[in-house]
């Protein structure tokens, strides 16, 4: 029969088998360098291909002005440049939305009264009009507006459908209402509609 273990031995053997189980441990997750280089960078790609697909695949940078009194705003990828509106030539027959044309930098570029085309009240032209200039490989042409306010970033499905007494012209050009209630122009829409075109090397 066995001799009973003192308490010094007990101990001992305690310790040994958190020895053995720290040992085997260790040779379970023991990693070489290169591995635990090349395992970091697997994390890494991870963590950046999980942030992309999390990003919102919607967000649409818009170029926000005023005009009237009422906020509109255009995605920024139309907007070739805005500049002050210091002069123009009238176009005689032309539709009344046509407000002339401009000289910029050698381009003849006609204008559109987005007043007049929209059915907004018109007060004549303020101090100081800008004209925002929207292009695309087949179009050109400048907005009047009166100022501009910046630059935002919104979520395409987050615009709203436009006011129910909204309609006319003014709808078919519509991409949405934000919540701040800005109306975001269809820049794609404008710029492909033929009945926009003034002149025929716009």
């Amino acid at each position: 029969m066995a001799e009973p273990m003192n308490d010094d031995a007990r101990w001992s053997q305690v310790h040994e088998r958190l020895a053995e189980f720290e040992r085997r441990l260790l040779d379970g997750f023991a990693m070489a360098p290169e591995q635990w280089a090349a395992r970091l960078r697997e994390r890494t790609r991870q963590w950046a291909c999980a942030e992309q697909a999390e990003a919102p695949q919607d967000q649409l940078e818009v170029l926000t002005f005023s005009l009237s009194n009422e906020l509109y705003a255009i995605g920024s990828e139309h907007v070739a440049q805005v500049l002050p509106l210091n002069q123009y030539t009238p176009l005689p027959n032309t539709p009344a939305y046509v407000l002339g044309i401009v000289n910029v930098r050698g381009r003849i570029v006609s204008v559109l009264d987005l007043r007049v085309l929209f059915e907004l009240p018109i007060g004549g032209l303020a101090e100081r009009s800008f004209l925002l200039i929207l292009h695309s490989a087949e179009m050109e042409f400048g907005l009047l507006i009166d100022r501009v306010l910046g630059v935002a970033q919104i979520r395409r499905t987050a615009l709203q459908g436009g006011p129910a007494n909204l309609s006319g012209v003014r709808a078919n050009y519509l991409l949405g209402v934000t919540s701040e209630q800005s109306t975001v122009l269809d820049g794609a829409r404008l710029l492909g509609d033929p009945n926009l075109r003034v002149l025929a090397d716009d």
